[in-house]
Order: structure tokens, then C-alpha cells, then sequence
């Protein structure tokens, strides 16, 4: 008899979230980047590899998660390459554009998920604005095509903060309107976790001081349920990589915010609550699992 593990959740940070910090006349280097990924006490880093994180990535023993995007699919193949050099073992996704088709973007995603195979990477399709997956029901319409086409579930990297958007959902209406295809959240291994509401993609996770928003205090108790839903899932999953994804340039930070990455900080040790408190409501049905 062997006893089923709990899976582990496993943080990284962005560069993202370190952009032009402290201030853009005196951004950190890039080891001092990565340092403080390190000194935070992520796993990893969700970025498109490049040679030169690699000496701090082996130096500082932190973790990869790739990223490739493509707007037709054809540069997928070399950049997936690239990725599995770097020692990726999820890569993300995005993919085609707001107007490609389902039946086009299904063609793309196909081939993605099997050339990462071969390379022996987990390729993850992101629910992501301005992608084949913007919108609520051009998602179900991909997964359906894509179950039918492979006879799998879709994979995906779930960012609920553009679908809440692109619907408005009110804070009220966040577990029923984006917790409803259970099966395809749990088939999933990554998330995206960047605060929201139904207005704003991004919203500050403190106050500047310390305090946490009401908004972010909407947002975790969602994503604790997120957690819950992932857990009451197959058991054979060893690892849910999370990226608390809060950025700095292209509108996704609005200057009166404080600044991105100490709430980006606050934003992981959160996160481990949630999901620490999601376990707790899980193990009376976990403890005794056993198979053989």
C-alpha cells in the first residue's frame, strides 16, 4: 500500500513585477533581480528564457517556468526549443489573437501541446486577453474542439483576471462564474494569480501600509476556493505551479498603486495561506486516501 502524497505548491515570481524598481533611474541589475526572487522565497521565476538567467538560475537554485507566444503558431516550434534549453518544465502559452478562430486556434494548440511533448515540456494554454482564449465561450468553444480533436482535456493556465474582466463579474459572483468547468481547472497545473476585480485587471494587494484592500480581500477568498476546487482533483498531480503575476508597465499598474513588487511579496505569503487554509478543508476526506 502507498500512501498518496499532498501535491506542493510551487511560487515564482516575475520580472514583471521588478520592472524599473525601485525607480526606473535605478532599476536593479539583473542578478539583483533574481536575488531578491530568491531572498523572497519563490521557487522559481515565469519567464521566457534567455542565456543570461541561466548562471543565476543555477547559482541561486531557483526554478523555470517558460513562456512562449505566438500569433500564427509557426515560430512555436523554436521557441519551445529554447525553452527546454533553459530547463523548462511547464512552458506558458499564449496564443493567436482576439479574431482568430476557435477552429484555427485549436489547430495551433494541437500542434503546441505535441511538439512540447516531444521535447519533453508541459505546454499550458493561458486564458489571456487579446489571445484565442479572451473571452469565456471562445475557451469552452477551443476545449470542446480540443477534446474532440485528442480525445484530452485542454491545457490551461488559468489567468481568471482577464475572463472577470471581460465580463464585469462582481465580487459576489466570482466562484459561480469562474469556478464552473471544475474538470478543466483541475486538469490544470498552472495558475496565474494577479489580484482583481470586475473592473480592473490588477489591483493593489495592499494599501501601501501594510493594510490589505477590500479588493484583495475579495480576490483571496476566491482564489481559496480556486484551491479547493484544484485539490478535490486527481491525486496523481505532485505540483500546482503559481505566479502571483502583478506587473508594472502597460497599464496593469495604475501610478497611485504602491509600489508592485513588496505587494507582489505580500501577494505569495497570501497565497500560502489560501492554499494552506484550502488543504485544512480538504484533509478530513485526504487523510485515510490510500491506493494501492
Amino acid at each position: 500500500m502507498k500512501i498518496v502524497s499532498e501535491p506542493r505548491l510551487v511560487l515564482c515570481a516575475s520580472l514583471w513585477s521588478l520592472v524599473g524598481h525601485p525607480s526606473p533611474r535605478r532599476e536593479w541589475s539583473l542578478a539583483h533581480k533574481m536575488e531578491a526572487i530568491k531572498a523572497a522565497g519563490f521557487d522559481g521565476v515565469a519567464e521566457m528564457f534567455r542565456p543570461e538567467l541561466a548562471p543565476h538560475l543555477r547559482r541561486l537554485n531557483l526554478k523555470i517556468c517558460g513562456r512562449v507566444f505566438s500569433r500564427n503558431g509557426r515560430e512555436v516550434p523554436q521557441l519551445l526549443k529554447i525553452e527546454a534549453s533553459g530547463g523548462a518544465r511547464f512552458v506558458n502559452c499564449m496564443l493567436g489573437a482576439h479574431d482568430t478562430t476557435p477552429e484555427r486556434a485549436t489547430e495551433i494548440i494541437v500542434r503546441t501541446v505535441r511538439e512540447a511533448r516531444q521535447l519533453g515540456l508541459s505546454a499550458h494554454i493561458e486564458t489571456h486577453r487579446d489571445t484565442c482564449t479572451e473571452t469565456p465561450e471562445k475557451l469552452a468553444a477551443i476545449a470542446r474542439l480540443y477534446r474532440a480533436k485528442t480525445g484530452e482535456m485542454l491545457p490551461l493556465t488559468w489567468d481568471h483576471s482577464h475572463l472577470a474582466v471581460m465580463k464585469h463579474v462582481l465580487p459576489a459572483d466570482y466562484v459561480s462564474r469562474l469556478l464552473g468547468d471544475k474538470r478543466l481547472i483541475q486538469h490544470s497545473r498552472m495558475f496565474h494569480c494577479r489580484p482583481f476585480n470586475s473592473q480592473h485587471c490588477q489591483v493593489p494587494v495592499t494599501n501601501g501600509r501594510g493594510r490589505l484592500t477590500p479588493e484583495f480581500r475579495d480576490y483571496i477568498a476566491f482564489v481559496e476556493e480556486l484551491f479547493v476546487v484544484w485539490l478535490q482533483g486527481p491525486t496523481s498531480r505532485d505540483e500546482l505551479w503559481v505566479c502571483p503575476e502583478l506587473g508594472t508597465t502597460v497599464g496593469y499598474n495604475v501610478s497611485t498603486n504602491p509600489p508592485v513588487w513588496p505587494d507582489t511579496i505580500r501577494c505569495r505569503a497570501e497565497l500560502i495561506a489560501a492554499w494552506n487554509r484550502a488543504r485544512q478543508r480538504m484533509r478530513p476526506r485526504r487523510s485515510s486516501r490510500e491506493i494501492a
